[in-house]
C-alpha cells in the first residue's frame, strides 16, 4: 500500500487484509490493514486503526479510521470476534471445506 496513514512494521497487527469500502453510491475492495495498539505510558485506551489502500478506492480520500476503546469494550470486541470465529470455523468444518485459516 502506498501512501499509508498507518505505520506498518513488525508489529502490526493485521496487515493486508481484505476489505472493503461502502457509500450510498459505491462499493469498493480493497487490501487493508488492521492495528490494535494502546499508548507506550500510562494507558487509558486501546487504540483500533483500520485503513484501506487508497490506491484501490477512488470514492474516498486517503483516511484512517480509529477507535479509542476501554479495555471494557476492547474484551468485548474481542469476545464477538472470536465468538464469531468459531461459529465459522464450525460452519467450514461441517461443510467439508476445512480451510479455517481463511476465516
Amino acid at each position: 500500500m502506498s501512501n499509508r496513514l498507518l505505520r506498518v512494521n513488525a508489529y502490526t497487527t493485521l496487515d493486508l487484509v481484505d476489505g472493503r469500502a461502502r457509500g450510498h453510491e459505491f462499493e469498493t475492495d480493497a487490501l487493508g490493514v488492521v492495528n490494535v495498539t494502546a499508548p507506550r505510558e500510562d494507558p487509558e485506551h486501546v487504540t483500533l486503526q483500520i485503513e484501506l489502500d487508497g490506491t484501490e478506492v477512488d470514492a474516498l480520500a486517503p483516511h484512517a479510521d480509529e477507535f479509542d476503546l476501554s479495555p471494557a469494550q476492547a474484551r468485548t470486541l474481542a469476545d464477538a470476534l472470536e465468538s464469531t470465529a468459531d461459529r465459522v470455523e464450525a460452519a467450514q468444518e461441517s461443510s467439508g471445506d476445512g480451510d479455517a485459516d481463511d476465516a
